[in-house]
């Protein structure tokens, strides 16, 4: 029966190549290093019931990916500060001044058409759930889906600016 290697022995061995693999996942930085720690962290935790057969090294290197896409996926999801503040605010996904018009359109048509263009058209759902959400069949939200941007097409025309009154 051969014995487990002491998990300190591991860290020597294996912590370069590790940090090589955050690093390379993360760019060199605080994120790698905090990636390389968690990977260690972990695989504390789950080093008394390792098996003795496990290759450890790509074991560690499994676990390392895994943190270092958690690190990726938690920048996703923070503000990344900068050195200076934009001078306007950005309205990119935001509607903006010059889409005051376009929102008030949308917000006077007839609650199922604008409830099916936003469900569908805004919020990227199918037909079908946009009907369990609404109520009705799916042929009926995309009827009134189709009304509603034919409706906004007659206000703005093909070219986007306004033609006539609100709908």
């Amino acid at each position: 029966m051969t014995m487990k290697q002491p998990f300190e022995r591991a860290v020597e061995r294996h912590g370069a190549t590790v940090l090589r693999v955050c690093r390379a996942v993360l760019g060199p930085g605080a994120d790698a290093d905090d990636a390389w720690s968690e990977t260690f962290l972990a695989a504390l935790r789950a080093w008394p019931e390792l098996p003795e057969s496990t290759n450890t090294e790509a074991w560690l290197v499994r676990v390392a990916r895994r943190k270092a896409i958690d690190v990726v996926r938690l920048r996703a999801r923070h503000a990344i500060p900068v050195d200076r503040v934009p001078e306007r605010p950005s309205t990119i996904g935001n509607p903006g001044r010059d889409d005051e018009e376009v929102w008030l359109a949308v917000a006077a048509l007839p609650e199922r058409q604008r409830l099916a263009v936003a469900y569908h058209y805004l919020g990227g759902l199918p037909h079908a759930e946009t009907a369990a959400l609404i109520g009705g069949t799916p042929d009926a939200v995309r009827r009134a889906a189709a009304d509603g941007i034919k409706r906004l097409r007659r206000v703005y025309g093909a070219d986007g600016k306004q033609e006539g009154a609100t709908p």
